[in-house]
């Protein structure tokens, strides 16, 4: 081995222990004190679940049945996307004094936070899936397989758009604060609170559809909906999901890679860029 691929093996195994001792890190912190401790992480999607059922089911009644599993099959994904997103934003301010003092690969922040997200998120769908099963829709589908390619995309866009803010917070303070509202209004633009089968209904199947799947997050909601949800029709025997075909979400899921390798590289070049002015920036 060279030198240089020597150096470079040491660079990727100091960054991988630092992120993994920043995650455990921000767990710990998160949960210090706290009674039930991790178990909250758990606790949280039941709740939601028994919510959003009720409200969905005996308030609003609709045509989706079991309203909530429908919603948290899309939500908790976008929830991983939101949480990384956010956290990244303020990775690097949030760090300042470790930033200023010691040298080290400061991509590690914004990616801890990724993994932050990741485990918490990973762990509530397990009590997805629980629930799922105990109530007889337990999600064994060979549409699970979508899963690894809406994965991929999700990791892409999530990791390009976190180097990005990470990066652009630094200098520009404002970036969070529009960064959430940024946030809400495209949690409203990926199908991920309503049935998809409204925007095919509005939008038509052609050029208009597929624009709208340049959003990446909304082939990933609709994705992990056909993956976990499966129900592909409601009680009034319309269907609800955005497709009844895998070739639907194959597509739309390569439409979204695209743009996310674009937001990818972008990221990347402005954290590489900014980077080397991180501690005098702070």
């Amino acid at each position: 081995m060279s030198v240089v691929s020597r150096r470079r093996s040491d660079q990727s195994r100091l960054r991988t222990q630092l992120i993994k001792q920043l995650v455990r890190k921000d767990l710990k912190i998160k949960y210090q004190g706290s009674t039930l401790g991790f178990a909250w992480s758990l606790a949280n999607p039941l709740l939601m679940l028994v919510v959003y059922t009720i409200v969905f089911t005996v308030v609003f009644k609709n045509t989706v049945s079991f309203f909530g599993f429908f919603l948290l099959s899309g939500l908790l994904i976008w929830n991983f996307f939101q949480m990384s997103v956010m956290g990244a934003a303020t990775s690097i301010t949030g760090n300042a004094g470790l930033v200023k003092k010691v040298p080290f690969p400061h991509i590690a922040l914004p990616l801890s936070s990724i993994g932050f997200a990741g485990v918490q998120v990973a762990l509530q769908y397990l009590v997805l899936i629980v629930a799922m099963s105990v109530a007889g829709l337990a999600p064994i589908r060979p549409e699970l397989l979508l899963l690894v390619p809406a994965l991929v995309v999700v990791v892409t866009l999530t990791l390009g758009l976190s180097l990005l803010v990470a990066a652009t917070t630094v200098r520009y303070k404002d970036t969070q604060h529009i960064l959430e509202i940024l946030m809400f209004a495209w949690v409203w633009a990926s199908g991920v609170i309503y049935t998809p089968s409204l925007v095919r209904d509005r939008l038509g199947s052609g050029l208009k559809l597929d624009v709208y799947y340049l959003n990446p997050m909304a082939g990933v909601t609709a994705t992990f909906q056909r993956a976990f949800y499966g129900q592909l029709y409601g009680t009034d025997g319309k269907l609800i999901l955005a497709s009844d075909s895998v070739w639907f979400y194959l597509k739309v899921l390569g439409l979204g890679f695209v743009v996310s390798l674009v937001v990818l590289a972008i990221g990347a070049m402005q954290f590489r860029r900014q980077s080397a002015d991180f501690a005098e920036d702070l």
